[in-house]
């Protein structure tokens, strides 16, 4: 069941002593942070950190989507991207290879819903389509974090789920797909037993939802 109408109190970005906060928290747990102004530098830092020919999993972001990130990986040519092979197979007889093809690239390339100041992530999902590589499965991990994302702590993260992320994310599956979404899946994350395996490209400025 989706709030009627977001809570605009998750729109606005946080002030510079949380976002300088987070960043140092993300550092601290083994993040590889790169702290940006706007999304024309999310998008420079991105390809920089994107090798040429990478196999790259375009989780669904509306931020990676907002700067370009999602066009360039998946129509330039240079990346062996992944996302437009899973468009093209049929779910009702290769749903296993494409688990598989989602679950355990070299790269996969998404956003969060949430980031705290101690430096964790908080990513919801429907499906949980994206969530396997992320956690675990994927050799590399970026992540494009708009300021508006950081909160204080993990239960105000799930609250701007709820009360911000779901209701927009359920409007624009309802336009796109005909469908509405919904939370079934949580993952969050603490840090990582391989430092420097996840990137975060952090955004002084709004980005996604």
């Amino acid at each position: 069941m989706t709030t009627a109408t977001p809570n605009t109190a998750y729109a606005a970005p946080a002030d510079e002593a949380a976002v300088a906060a987070a960043a140092e928290a993300l550092q601290a747990r083994g993040y590889r942070v790169r702290r940006v102004s706007d999304a024309a530098a999310a998008l420079q830092a991105a390809l920089d950190l994107l090798p040429d020919g990478a196999e790259v999993f375009t989780a669904s972001s509306v931020t990676a989507d907002a700067i370009g990130l999602i066009q360039e990986i998946d129509s330039s040519g240079r990346y062996t991207a992944t996302r437009p092979k899973l468009m093209a197979m049929d779910p009702a007889t290769q749903m296993s290879e494409m688990r598989r093809l989602g679950a355990a690239p070299q790269w996969v390339v998404g956003s969060v819903h949430a980031l705290t100041h101690d430096g964790d992530l908080v990513i919801a999902s429907a499906s949980g389509s994206q969530l396997a590589s992320m956690a675990y499965g994927a050799q590399n991990v970026l992540l494009i974090i708009g300021a508006q994302k950081i909160v204080p702590d993990l239960d105000t993260a799930m609250r701007r789920v709820h009360e911000y992320s779901l209701p927009l994310e359920d409007a624009r599956a309802r336009s796109a797909y005909g469908m509405g979404s919904t939370v079934h899946k949580v993952l969050t994350l603490h840090g990582d037993i391989e430092e420097g395996r996840v990137r975060v490209v952090l955004v002084d400025e709004p980005l996604g939802f």
